[in-house]
Formats: structure tokens, C-alpha cells, sequence
């Protein structure tokens, strides 16, 4: 037995695919496909927040230099308030990399809820439901090399040909259709 993918609540191996405890034989699995969901405005509001805290510091050292040139104050007091406002500017600096590093790991699990579906027993049944695009991707392309590798039983075609009965992996919406990436 072979396994291609394996977490906590997921398992893709040779014979089988196992979704919070419960088993599907993939000799059993006619068709597989998968459906995008509408975007988390949850997601695209903290992506918001992380771009207004890397502009904040920035935004508030360019405010302090304006003001210390709109002040006409002694040049000690100008020089004071343009200093502090540079290294208010440089505090994004560290920042920034965090702030960065979460910016891409948002984009990295996605903004979409991402199902997959297979057809079981002659039903559609939800095999899986995540908002994390990296992880959905990585257990369909693991149930994509599991059906690959099924053996051909009766009526089954040579691969690349549809017959009824036979292992699909499907496109995204109602009508699946063969296709060989997420």
C-alpha cells in the first residue's frame, strides 16, 4: 500500500481515501471534481489590515516631517521632530518581513472555501471542505495520483478514455469532465 498524502484528519493511500474517519474504497469512486465557494471578505479584510500596518509607520514619519517644515519652529526642534519621524519611518523595517511573511502565507491558503466531491456508490458525496488552497491542493493531487494508479477492472477502458464506471478525476462545477490538474 502506498500512501500520497497523510495529516491529521486526511488520508490518500493506494485503496482508499479517508476523510475524518470515514473510508472510501477508490475502486469504489467513479468521478472526482472540486467547486471554488464565493471569497472570504474575512480573509481579504486582514490582508487589508496587514498593507495598512506596513503603510502606517510610513505614512506617520512622512506626517511628522511635513509638520516639523509647517511648524517653522528653531532649527533643534525641527531637526528633533524630522529625527523622530525617520525613525518612526524605520520601525517598518522589522515589521515589515513579519508582516510580509503573513501577507504570503494568507495568499498561500487562499481566499476561497475549496471543496471536493467524488461520486460514491452512484451519489455525489463531499469528500473534503477547506479554506486552505495549499493544503486542498496538495489531497486532490494526491486522490489524482491514487486513481491513476487503481487497477483496471471490467468494462474499464485504457486510460484517457471515459467508460462507465471508470476512475475521472473532474473540472470544478455540476458537470465533471477529465482533467489532469486541481
Amino acid at each position: 500500500m502506498i500512501t500520497y498524502y497523510d495529516d491529521r484528519s486526511v488520508q490518500v493511500t493506494s485503496t482508499t481515501v479517508r476523510v475524518d474517519g470515514r473510508s472510501y474504497p477508490l475502486a469504489e469512486l467513479t468521478m472526482v471534481w472540486h467547486r471554488r465557494g464565493d471569497r472570504s471578505w474575512r480573509v481579504l479584510a486582514g490582508r487589508g489590515a496587514i498593507g495598512a500596518a506596513l503603510a502606517g509607520p510610513l505614512v506617520a514619519a512622512l506626517l511628522g516631517i511635513g509638520l516639523a517644515v509647517w511648524l517653522h519652529r528653531s532649527p533643534a526642534v525641527t531637526i528633533a521632530i524630522v529625527g523622530a519621524s525617520v525613525l518612526v519611518g524605520l520601525a517598518v523595517g522589522p515589521l515589515a518581513d513579519v508582516l510580509f511573511e503573513h501577507l504570503d502565507r494568507s495568499y498561500v491558503r487562499g481566499s476561497r472555501q475549496l471543496e471536493m466531491w467524488a461520486r460514491w456508490h452512484g451519489r455525489p458525496v463531499r469528500l473534503l471542505r477547506t479554506g486552505d488552497a495549499l493544503r486542498f491542493g496538495q489531497i486532490y493531487r494526491a486522490v489524482q495520483r491514487a486513481m491513476e494508479h487503481v487497477p483496471a477492472g471490467p468494462g474499464r477502458t485504457a486510460p484517457g478514455r471515459t467508460a462507465p464506471g471508470q476512475n475521472v478525476i473532474g473540472s470544478s462545477g455540476s458537470s465533471p469532465r477529465p482533467r489532469s490538474r486541481p
